[in-house]
């Protein structure tokens, strides 16, 4: 990685701090992927991407917005990347992933309050997110009522917080709450770009998120193979990455990886052995540097073949169709999409339930381990659902409720080797 102290210094970055964030990230990058065998060299890419996510990245960001680009940075899959490319914006998801700066950010929160949440103020706090701080407006969303609230506080040390509401429940009124949000959102960017989305511009922002999906499904679709081509580590890796990275060079890449293991399955190349234990991951989002779970189970004699996560299938599930000669047709067919998220905050909530049934069999799932953030209600909610339902289905579960410290790691171990010995029998 080339010196970039000055830029970061020029973001007011605590540069003492975030050097030892970048070497201890930067480790445990190198203990857990580095070390896996027999890799695809096509992620040798994501490892340089990896790499300079604090460096030419952000360069890249900044030359943007020297540009004249708005750069928005954002925390869940709610918030329509399509709307911010028809501005000519960038689109960047925010770090949140790690246990950084919790002491600070209980000043403003109770603490019990999830990691996700905890960690975002603790990144801002801690002054070592470049994302935050390059960010011309940050998007909050009230999905849970931990952010819902938090965004409250959250408003007083960032720059420009722009909160939009979400419907709780898939009825016409939730679809039209969503719609006006929707509009509210494409206003405030060209209020704030100076520039008018007409209907060749988001028919074009469209494409390039639709392309950026269909590159992670053609990939998903190869896990599904009988020999695993590609760890789950490295799966998660690039759902992990589809949030940083520029879209049209991240689909080339995805793209480009998928022909090489296109060829490893043509060949018989896996790896992890034939008879290796299929495990399905469900629940809360893992965004970098969260890796301790998926690190486990692959380490248990298990592969992961695919996550029902907002970091997986539920962020990139569905396209948009751009079959609409109006922007407001536009906007509804982008509505449409998102409609059909499946998140644990909508109630009822019966299609997360057949979604993960249908991963299940189409990955030729073993088990599935659900991940489920302490404190995150919705989600640990919605687990003691899906187990009942899914084991009767006959499909094992086992839960794993945690946080972001590597305290438990040692019985989570135990209990996924419990698990993926009761799945082999």
């Amino acid at each position: 990685m080339a010196d970039y102290h000055e830029m970061w210094a020029g973001l007011g970055l605590d540069l003492k701090t975030h050097d030892m964030l970048l070497e201890i990230v930067g480790k445990g990058y190198t203990d857990v992927f580095l070390s896996q065998k027999n890799r695809p060299k096509g992620m040798e890419y994501f490892d340089f991407v990896m790499s300079e996510v604090h460096g030419l990245r952000i360069k890249e960001i900044l030359d943007a917005k020297a540009e004249g680009r708005k750069v928005i940075g954002t925390y869940c899959v709610f918030v329509p990347e399509e709307l911010v490319l028809a501005i000519d914006g960038v689109c960047i998801g925010l770090c949140a992933g790690a246990e950084f700066g919790f002491e600070e950010a209980e000043k403003f929160l109770p603490r019990n309050t999830c990691s996700l949440i905890k960690s975002a103020f603790g990144f801002k706090l801690g002054k070592v997110c470049p994302y935050v701080e390059s960010a011309d407006m940050i998007v909050g969303e009230n999905t849970c009522d931990g952010k819902k609230k938090a965004y409250e506080s959250f408003k007083d040390i960032v720059n420009d917080l722009y909160v939009m509401d979400l419907p709780q429940m898939k009825s016409p009124e939730g679809r039209s709450l969503l719609k006006a949000e929707y509009k509210k959102f494409a206003q405030r960017l060209e209020e704030m770009s100076g520039k008018k989305i007409t209907v060749e511009s988001l028919k074009k922002g469209i494409e390039i998120a639709n392309n950026k999906r269909k590159a992670i499904h053609r990939l998903s679709a190869l896990r599904a193979a009988e020999l695993s081509p590609i760890s789950g580590l490295d799966g998660l890796l690039a759902n992990q990455i589809f949030f940083y990275d520029d879209p049209i060079r991240f689909t080339n890449s995805v793209n480009a990886v998928c022909d090489e293991l296109e060829v490893r399955i043509k060949e018989g190349v896996g790896v992890f052995p034939k008879d290796t234990p299929r495990v399905l991951i469900s629940g809360c989002p893992m965004a970098v540097p969260n890796w301790k779970l998926p690190f486990i189970i692959e380490n248990s004699n298990a592969v992961i073949v695919g996550e029902e996560m907002c970091t997986g299938e539920r962020g990139t599930q569905n396209l948009v169709n751009t079959n609409a000669n109006s922007v407001d047709e536009l906007i509804d067919n982008i509505v449409d999409r998102y409609f059909q998220i499946d998140c644990a905050v909508f109630t009822p909530n019966p299609g997360r339930l057949e979604h993960i049934k249908e991963m299940v069999k189409k990955y030729k799932a073993d088990g599935v381990i659900h991940y489920g953030l302490q404190f995150c209600q919705p989600y640990q909610m919605e687990s003691k659902i899906l187990e009942k339902e899914l084991e009767t289905a006959g499909i094992p579960v086992l839960l794993i409720e945690t946080d972001y410290s590597q305290e438990d790691a040692g019985q989570i171990k135990t209990r996924v080797d419990a698990f993926v010995e009761r799945i082999q029998k």
